[in-house]
């Protein structure tokens, strides 16, 4: 049974929920903006033959809302100190999006305290400033408070991706709100804008799975890139699925993810 546990580090509070169970660990990371419900799914047809956490990050779901630290350190930190607190032996990192970032800084970074690594729909190109703008436009742009959590499952698209957006919604006040503050998204997103992450990728050193929406946004110039620098990567593309291919696919992806971490 999953159980919610907590893991502190300089004063900034992670939630996590821990499957417990036996064999390998897996520690799930979800992308910008996300929560750890959004692995729920996936962790349902992992069918209890790992110990799975999902984090919720810094910033985002019942972990601290406002820390004043939102540098790509201070994630890579926060998965370390999971993997410690909870007693984790080497896990499989597992992250989508920013979280595929974060948990690909972790491995590069710190070699001993990973045995595995999954990126989903992560790569370690830069971003810039005009995709900055955009994204907190698209934060500013919610209709927010959402009358009701139907209404947001519709804005999000309807389906197995709005359900997941709006899981990550709160109700309070009589409306439907979000769990993060996007100011806090905006500013963690930073340093991508203005640098590359290209020799922290060459610097992984466990194996790697890579796992790309067919229509997701990682393009093929970075793919082809990721590849050349480390042939070794296992690469998968899913059909029909998009950059939100946790959500769209979860048991394909478990699938994925079991055959990789035996």
């Amino acid at each position: 049974m999953t159980a919610v546990r907590f893991v502190e580090r300089g004063g900034v509070r992670l939630a996590c929920r821990d499957s417990g169970g036996p064999g390998t660990a897996v520690v799930l990371l979800h992308g910008l903006a996300g929560h750890a419900g959004e692995w729920d799914a996936v962790v349902a047809a992992l069918g209890g033959r790992f110990r799975v956490v999902a984090v919720d990050q810094r910033g985002s779901g019942a972990s601290e809302r406002r820390p004043q630290d939102v540098s790509r350190a201070a994630y890579v930190a926060d998965v370390l100190a999971v993997v410690e607190q909870l007693g984790l032996e080497r896990p499989v990192l597992v992250g989508q999006s920013y979280g595929g970032h974060a948990a690909m800084l972790t491995a590069a970074a710190h070699p001993e305290s990973v045995s595995g690594l999954v990126v989903v729909e992560a790569g370690p190109a830069g971003s810039d400033q005009e995709t900055l703008e955009g994204i907190a436009g698209w934060f500013d742009s919610w209709p927010v408070p959402f009358p009701t959590r139907a209404e947001a499952v519709e804005y999000f698209g309807g389906g197995p991706v709005g359900e997941g957006w709006a899981a990550g919604l709160e109700e309070r006040g009589g409306g439907w709100w979000p769990r993060f503050d996007s100011g806090v998204m905006v500013e963690s997103l930073t340093e991508n804008a203005h640098r590359s992450w290209w020799e922290e990728w060459a610097r992984v050193g466990c194996p790697v799975l890579a796992v790309l929406g067919q229509s997701g946004i990682i393009d093929a110039d970075q793919f082809d890139r990721m590849l050349g620098t480390r042939p070794e990567t296992v690469a998968v593309s899913v059909p029909g699925t998009g950059h939100d291919l946790h959500l769209e696919q979860p048991v394909e992806l478990a699938r994925l993810i079991g055959e990789f971490v035996a």
